[in-house]
This record gives C-alpha cells, structure tokens and sequence, in this order.
C-alpha cells in the first residue's frame, strides 16, 4: 500500500514542559522516516501538529492561538491535536473549524496510522472533525521518546503520569496514571544517544522520581545503570519530588561520573499552609533538610526550585512565610509560576482567593528574588575554571554553552572560538569571567 504520507511536509507546534518538546521531537524523527520532510516556516504545509498543555488558563489560550495561526499560514493543512488539552477537551476542540483530529494521551503513540487514515478520508469527504481518546483509567501506554530536537542536549523521557492528586493540578487527569519503561529500555536508548555523537542527556517525565511503577525497578537504579554508558558524559535530572530525593540519589550524583551538580526541585510552596492545602507530601523542614543535604556533599550544585504563587488560601501571612522561607535556601534560581483555576480540580472548593493584581505582585517580588539568587550564585564562580558544553545557537548570537553546574557561559570572539576548540556539541574547560553586558551568562576568558 502507497504510503500517504511520502513526500508530504509538516509543521510542529510545542507548548508546555520539556517532556512535550521531547516528545514532538521524537515524533518529527518518526514522521522524517516516512517520507514528511518539516517545512520552511515560509511554507505551506501538509500536516500541522499542535501539542498542547493545560496546566493553566493562558496554556489553553496559547494552543487556542497555535492552532489558528497555523492554520490561517498553512491553508488547507491536515491539523493534529494531541497532548493534555486534548485529552481534558478533545469534543471542544474537534469542533474547531480548522482542526481534523484530535488525539488523547493514549493515542499519542499512534498518530502515524491515524494520520494515514485521517488524509484518505478527507480526500473523499473534503472535511473531518474527529476525535479520539479514551476515559482517564484507560491511560496506560508508555510512548518512549528520546531526542535532541533543535539544540545539543538530548531529552529521555523515562516516566509519564502521576499517582499525585496534588489539589492545583490537572496532569493525573490529563496524563493518566504513573508508567514508565524498564532500565534496560532507557539504557538502549541512553546508548543510541552516545552512538549518535550526543554528549548530554537531560532526564524528564511527569515524577521522574516515581519511574518503576509496575517493573519492580526504582529511579536510583535507574540512574546507576545510566551512568554507565560509554560516551554519554553528562546527564540532568530535570525535576525530582522532595520527598523521592533520597539521601542515597543525592550521595550518587554527588560522587558519580556522569550526573552533574545540578538538581531541579518543585517546592511549590513555603508556606506549610499552603503545602497542606495543596496535598503535597513533605513539608518545608523536609524540603530544607534535602536542600542543606545536597549543599553538603556537592557545594557547588546548582539548585532551580518551582514556586506558585496566588494559590487558593495563600493569605498575606502565608505568602511571607513563603518568601522569608526561599530567601534562606542556599539555592540558584526560582521557576515562579502563577495560580490558575483549572475545572475539576480540588483547589476550587479552598477558600480566600488571591486577586489578579496580588498574584502579580507576589510574582514579581519572587522574580526578583531569583535573579538576586541567580546572580549570586554565578558570582561564587567567577575566576574558576569549569568544563562548558558548547550549544547550537541561533545565527548572529554569541557561541554559549553550560557548565556542569549549569551556569550560561558566553564565547567573546567567534574566530577564536575555532581556534579554541569551543564549537557546537564540544566540551572544553573555560576560565569563567565576569558578566555579559546584561547579566545573563559570565564570559568565557581566552
């Protein structure tokens, strides 16, 4: 049978985490081997895929966006839904104008055959608006996803949903329950990478710290038998639960060969209030503990740390203990997010909400805080030498790369950088010098 996809071409639209980028990345290679080459962004497509997110309001605005706008640029495209708006509202959206099929999380695996199918009958009818995802209880495939996308570090997605019912929170009802592979599966993949040239391999999923749910296998294994592939010399845990960091993961990526001084932790709330409020499971004596625990070991660690501010029953008081409570962290950087109501979740039924002009305000003092932290935490490195991996960049931009503590490092001058060995996917030791001119990466000294 004639493969109705060959010599087609493709657009992709990513909103969200990295764990979607990763896995619309992976779907481009698959989409590459039959024959869809991805589009100019001149160009008309054939096919235009919307991953979405959900996690608030403005997410579902942005996909809302995405969708319209490749539409109105590809006229006449094949439009694909998938990710967690799709799931949470696949009828809503099917009902779009410009939308052909809609895919929920179960079938996100399987958008190639259902493609296929898609383009056959809308040759005949001329029109299709359908829709395809199963009742939450009936997630449970793990789509494994393993790839680079448009930058030097590759992505492995070794975990998907979550077993969490934290009350702010849609993702077990968009993901579905905790799944993921086995080790084995993850070492191949981890293999594939280094075979490939990869040199760096961020860790993503939902709870990555929960992997192993149903194979008998936990993360700390997971992690043992990572840092044993040959070729593969860094690797990042992109976001691990408080209370799944154990004293034994922390001690093993202190003293390792491959995992880096760099963790990335949800605290979501300084406030113990708050944090009872949300169901989350430690509370901020544990979430310190973990945070002096790391320091301890690794000093020169970089610690990233999500916040929300403006929850459901975050009260002037509560707000403070939370701000007093970040400040005395030894960490590098905050992700600071703002609440959202989201329909079907627990949060709703919390009293005392936080108005629009508040949440700002929170926000901006916490923003100000983290680049107090960020840049504090650069200072300390100044005049040091550490090893950089090099970045594919955007034409006309500075050569940048990270160090293993995940500090952003500038190449000045882009002949000497060749000179120096400093190009894309090269890992060589920097002296780091001071600032850049707005204070985003220190500069690397010849």
């Amino acid at each position: 049978m004639e493969n109705s996809l060959y010599n087609k071409t493709a657009k992709y639209a990513t909103l969200g985490c990295k764990l979607n980028f990763a896995e619309t990345s992976t779907l481009r290679d698959r989409m590459e081997a039959e024959g869809v080459r991805t589009a100019e962004q001149q160009e008309c497509a054939d096919i235009c895929i919307v991953n979405t997110c959900s996690v608030t309001d403005m997410a579902d605005h942005k996909c809302r966006q995405a969708i319209n706008r490749l539409a109105r640029e590809n006229p006449g495209c094949v439009m694909v839904v998938i990710g967690c708006y799709a799931q949470l509202k696949p009828q809503e959206i099917a009902r779009f104008d410009n939308v052909d099929l809609v895919l929920g999380m179960e079938q996100k695996g399987e958008v190639i055959p259902h493609l296929k199918a898609l383009i056959g009958r809308k040759a005949t009818l001329g029109t299709c608006h359908e829709a395809i995802a199963v009742p939450l209880k009936d997630i449970r495939t793990f789509v494994p996803s393993c790839s680079r996308g448009n930058r030097t570090r590759y992505f492995l997605k070794v975990q998907d949903g979550c077993n969490y019912y934290c009350t702010y929170c849609t993702i077990p009802i968009a993901r579905g329950r905790s799944r993921s592979g086995t080790i084995a599966q993850m070492v191949r993949q981890a293999e594939d990478v280094a075979a490939a040239g990869g040199k760096e391999i961020v860790i993503t999923g939902v709870n990555i710290g929960d992997f192993g749910q149903g194979t008998n296998e936990d993360f700390f294994g997971l992690i043992q038998a990572l840092d044993k592939v040959e070729g593969i010399e860094r690797y990042r845990i992109s976001s691990i639960e408080p209370n799944l960091l154990t004293d034994e993961i922390i001690d093993f990526c202190a003293s390792s060969r491959a995992f880096m001084p760099h963790f990335h932790i949800p605290l979501q709330s300084g406030s113990d209030t708050v944090l009872r409020l949300m169901h989350r499971r430690y509370d901020t004596d544990l979430f310190a503990e973990k945070m002096r625990k790391v320091m301890t070991v690794r000093p020169d660690t970089f610690i990233g740390v999500d916040v929300i501010v403006g929850t459901r029953g975050e009260t002037d008081e509560c707000f403070e203990e939370t701000y007093n409570f970040i400040k005395s962290l030894d960490i590098a950087q905050l992700h600071v997010f703002s609440y959202s109501e989201r329909p079907g979740t627990k949060a709703l039924e919390i009293p005392h909400i936080v108005d629009k002009a508040t949440k700002h305000e929170r926000s901006q003092r916490l923003i100000t805080l983290s680049e107090e932290k960020r840049k504090a935490f650069y200072q300390r490195f100044i005049g040091t030498n550490r090893k950089v991996l090099w970045e594919h960049t955007r034409e006309g931009l500075p050569l940048q790369g990270w160090t293993d503590n995940y500090i952003r490092v500038e190449a000045p001058d882009a002949d000497e950088n060749v000179v120096l060995g400093r190009t894309d996917n090269r890992l060589t030791t920097e002296k780091l010098g001071n600032f850049n001119p707005d204070s985003s990466a220190l500069m690397a000294i010849k």
